[in-house]
């Protein structure tokens, strides 16, 4: 008889409620890290491991339970880290969905659910979705100590660091369990395997004049955590403040090997929240990439600050395949930017983009509207200052309270309007509900953002650089992509018909 699988990892995706119809074709999917982390620990420590990426697989909630059912783990985990820091709440929408759709299908199935979100609000977690536990930290350790304590006779669920848990009419809330500092071996996410990786493309942007180099595509991590406190992010809610670290810079390039080899993968995606940081780190990955005879071939894209790119190093990071470099920009308001911790010039902007550029690597900039000083005035500075460094993509956000962050902690003390709906944290979702500002309402932050998103890609200058660079198909996929309007509950609401 074959014994049954310890542990089922879900990747709850959920791409229509999150990025409405752009999810079907300019959207990437990727594969769920946190699930190959968490998998590969599991693994080594001698349990059996599956994941079902329903994201990748398109795979609806009760085709999810059918799978989940006929699998027969002794734990489900849910995993709800998205691909970015901001995504774990607004994918706990399809999260919620799938847990219920679990437990209507097999009520006593244990779940455990985990991710940024999670970590922001444990108890809240536990108490509003269909789940038996959730974790407040990282999770590889805690499934593994669950998983252990699943097997007891008499569990005790009070043993399990990081676990929240219902003890009869009290939420326990155990101490986290402490950040695993051996990055190659225990957190290696060696577990490719177990993912379906034909399906993952990468976004639209990242293969501008080849767009069939999208697939095959993987993301891949040199680093956790972020020891800076951006007042709009939430990336430290399952490692604590200001908790940073680092791969050993031959296990990203191991990784990579492995990727290109075994599956074909020349499309990556550097999933750091900040990867260009640490100079040492940076520059011996780099050197181990270049010295690949693949290296020409290889297409990375990674996030970077204005105050951390290191002018000297640019070369050897076009050299080691990085063709685009995204950029926190955040406001065209210096005020506005000293309130979101972002110290840095209009000057020191400007100069950093043109010698990305000259260096061979593609910038995007990333801009938020509605950050807590931001009026109509300084927005409008915000896109104006994008429209004249022109970078060769965009993205445009509005300012959202994320659970975790220092904004959430800012709209809860002010009574603030926060999303009815977690798919409402979604920059792009029907329900979307930015914050409003001390001086204009969500409604008009978002209708700016929107307005900005399809002024920028229809200016005349913007699509003739893209033209210049990136050929006249790429112009016109562009066109195409600009003239798509996304739909808004909020808008309809606010604004006479």
């Amino acid at each position: 008889m074959a014994k049954p699988l310890d542990l089922l990892l879900v990747n709850p995706g959920g791409r229509d409620k999150i990025y409405q119809h752009l999810g079907d074709d300019l959207t990437a999917i990727e594969p769920p890290l946190w699930c190959l982390l968490i998998a590969g620990h599991a693994l080594d420590r001698g349990h059996s491991v599956e994941i079902i990426d329903s994201e990748a697989l398109n795979m609806g909630t009760e085709s999810l339970a059918a799978e989940v059912k006929a699998r027969a783990p002794r734990l489900v985990g849910m995993v709800v880290f998205g691909h970015q820091p901001s995504a774990s709440t607004q994918q706990m929408a399809a999260a919620g969905a799938a847990c219920s759709a679990i437990k209507a299908a097999v009520p006593d199935q244990p779940i455990l659910i985990v991710g940024g979100h999670v970590s922001a609000l444990p108890e809240r977690t536990l108490t509003e979705e269909e789940v038996d536990f959730a974790c407040n930290g990282e999770g590889p350790a805690t499934f593994d100590k669950l998983l252990k304590v699943l097997g007891e006779d008499e569990a005790d669920f009070s043993s399990v660091e990081g676990l929240v848990w219902n003890d009869g009419d009290t939420i326990r809330n155990n101490p986290a369990a402490p950040l695993i500092s051996d990055m190659d071996g225990d957190l290696h996410g060696n577990a490719w395997h177990l993912l379906p990786m034909e399906r993952y493309r990468a976004h639209n942007w990242q293969c501008f004049g080849n767009l069939d180099a999208r697939q095959p595509y993987a993301s891949i991590y040199t680093s956790l955590g972020c020891p800076f406190r951006c007042s709009f992010c939430c990336i430290n809610a399952p490692f604590g403040t200001n908790r940073y670290r680092m791969r050993s810079p031959a296990a990203v390039v191991a990784e990579v090997d492995n990727l290109y080899r075994e599956y074909g993968v020349k499309t990556f995606k550097i999933i750091d929240e900040m990867f260009v940081l640490n100079d040492r780190h940076v520059t011996e990955i780099c050197e181990g990439l270049a010295e690949k005879p693949y290296a020409s071939e290889l297409n990375f894209w990674a996030y970077a600050r204005i105050d951390t790119v290191k002018p000297e190093r640019l070369d050897l990071l076009r050299r080691a395949g990085m063709r685009w470099l995204a950029l926190g920009i955040e406001s065209g308001s210096a005020h506005v930017r000293d309130g979101a911790e972002k110290s840095f010039g209009q000057d020191d902007i400007r100069e950093i983009v043109r010698l990305i550029q000259r260096a061979g690597i593609s910038v995007i900039g990333n801009y938020i509207f509605g950050l807590p000083d931001d009026d109509l005035d300084t927005m409008r500075e915000t896109l104006d200052l994008a429209k004249e460094l022109n970078c060769e993509f965009a993205n445009f956000y509005s300012a959202m309270a994320y659970p975790g962050s220092p904004l959430y902690t800012m709209a809860v003390d002010k009574g603030w309007d926060l999303p009815e709906t977690w798919s409402g944290y979604s920059q792009h979702s029907y329900d979307c509900r930015p914050l409003p500002t001390e001086k204009i309402a969500a409604a008009d932050v978002l209708e700016f953002r929107d307005n900005a998103f399809h002024e920028y890609f229809a200016a005349k200058r913007y699509l003739d650089m893209a033209t210049q660079k990136f050929g006249i198909d790429t112009r016109r996929h562009i066109e195409e992509m600009s003239e798509a309007r996304l739909k808004r509950a909020l808008l309809n609401d606010a604004r006479p018909s």
